[in-house]
């Protein structure tokens, strides 16, 4: 199908592009940036005055739950929450049931995903077999199956020998290994260290928790050489230790999540189990710093953090509830709002969103990889429009998302996506639009 954006503000954040300019979508692939090729027919026709077009979101974090959790989301519920946020493609973390640790795994999740025609969905294939800790999975066979990672998910790998082996077998491929960094014997609190911990009586999950971890993790990125991916950096001292590995030379990336960059633990209020998260939610210093690491680039990308949880599982006292909110439709406009209170601006609301998260992707994109993340003639048509001026209300009963949880709930959010196309093919269009 042809099909031409009309008059949209068109943002690249990658090369600096922005300007208002037709766009025309032919096979697939974006076949001219305002001047129209002279034989071009557009089959359908896109009036995006007073809207943004930009890449396609890329989400280096979202739980599909599927296969082993279907109560909590399944693959349609959830991708179609992806798309109506503007996101085409995300990745996985292995930890379904089964895990993730056999090719045959990995290729029926993808093949049941394309079929869908939605989101792309990207794979973390297991760092150890079920998960344990103990033996490593077969790293190449799963690349091959689709994997773009390797990671522990949630789970902690308390050997340190397997995790040397790891990183030596990652590095010997040139694999990125996935890791959040968390000790086990000091990250089994449920809300992070502090006077709100203390004075609720919940277990507390220290800063050093973090730092422990990053420590060992740059130790052994210098002996082993391998590339790591830090997920959900969430204090201001694991920043600075961030800092340090990037000044150094280390070929270290990291993200964090909507969750932490908008929230402290005195939103904890009276014991919200919306707000138990992992990690858990920190002190204002923290948050303002991974705001502003964000804004200078130290940190390479935001994410969802998409974690749909059941009812049963999230209204139980704050200390037994599950971890973990809803967020793949509100990724764009959290985005867009700390972009504005920022002053960091759109551009670099929608590189941490885009071309960043492309980067930390880099080869694992395969053919995707010359145009991720990208608005470029001759690239794939993975598109957001989006009105910047929509304000919208988060009113979880709205959500498509199966999980209805999120912090977010009644904040007014800026960013209203109008359609997402992925490959070219719209895969959401907002009521009322034509």
């Amino acid at each position: 199908m042809n099909i031409l954006i009309q008059n949209g503000r068109v943002i690249n954040p990658a090369s600096g592009f922005d300007q208002v300019a037709d766009l025309a979508i032919a096979a697939g692939r974006i076949c001219a940036i305002g001047q129209l090729p002279a034989k071009f027919a557009p089959d359908k026709i896109l009036n995006a005055s007073g809207c943004v077009v930009a890449p396609g979101l890329i989400d280096l974090a979202a739980r599909l739950r599927e296969p082993g959790h279907e109560h909590e989301g399944m693959l349609e519920s959830e991708l179609a929450a992806a798309v109506a946020g503007g996101v085409t493609s995300l990745v996985c973390p292995p930890d379904t049931e089964p895990v993730l640790d056999e090719p045959g795994l990995v290729e029926m999740l993808k093949f049941r995903a394309e079929k869908l025609h939605q989101s792309r969905v990207f794979p973390l294939g297991a760092l150890t077999r079920s998960l344990k800790g103990q033996a490593l999975t077969e790293m190449v066979q799963l690349t091959e199956s689709g994997c773009v990672g390797f990671s522990q998910a949630e789970v902690p790998l308390l050997d340190t020998q397997v995790l040397v082996r790891a990183l030596q077998y990652a590095a010997s491929f040139g694999y990125t290994v996935w890791l959040r960094p968390r000790d086990f014997h000091l990250g089994k609190g449920v809300a992070a260290s502090g006077p709100m911990a203390t004075r609720l009586g919940l277990s507390g999950v220290p800063v050093a928790s973090e730092t422990i971890a990053l420590h060992t993790i740059f130790e052994l990125m210098r002996s082993t050489k391998a590339r790591v991916h830090i997920c959900r950096i969430s204090s201001a001292a694991g920043l600075a230790l961030v800092a340090n590995a990037k000044a150094e030379g280390l070929p270290v990336t990291c993200d964090v999540s909507i969750n932490n960059l908008f929230l402290t633990d005195v939103d904890i209020g009276y014991f919200d189990s919306r707000m138990r998260l992992e990690p858990p939610l920190r002190q204002q210093r923290d948050r303002d710093a991974l705001r502003q690491g964000l804004a200078d680039g130290l940190i390479d990308a935001l994410v969802s953090d998409h974690t749909p949880v059941d009812e049963d599982a999230k209204t139980l006292p704050f200390a037994e509830s599950e971890p973990g909110a809803t967020g793949l439709e509100l990724l764009l406009g959290l985005a867009c709002k700390w972009g504005a209170e920022s002053g960091a601006g759109v551009a670099r609301a929608l590189a941490v969103l885009t071309c960043a998260p492309a980067a930390v992707l880099g080869a694992s994109l395969g053919t995707l990889q010359a145009s991720a993340g990208q608005i470029v003639v001759g690239g794939v048509a993975d598109l957001c429009v989006f009105d910047p001026a929509a304000a919208w209300t988060v009113t979880p009963a709205a959500l498509r998302s199966q999980g209805k949880h999120t912090p977010f709930s009644s904040y007014e959010l800026p960013a209203q996506v109008r359609w997402t196309l992925v490959g070219g093919q719209l895969a959401y269009e907002a009521a009322g639009r034509a």
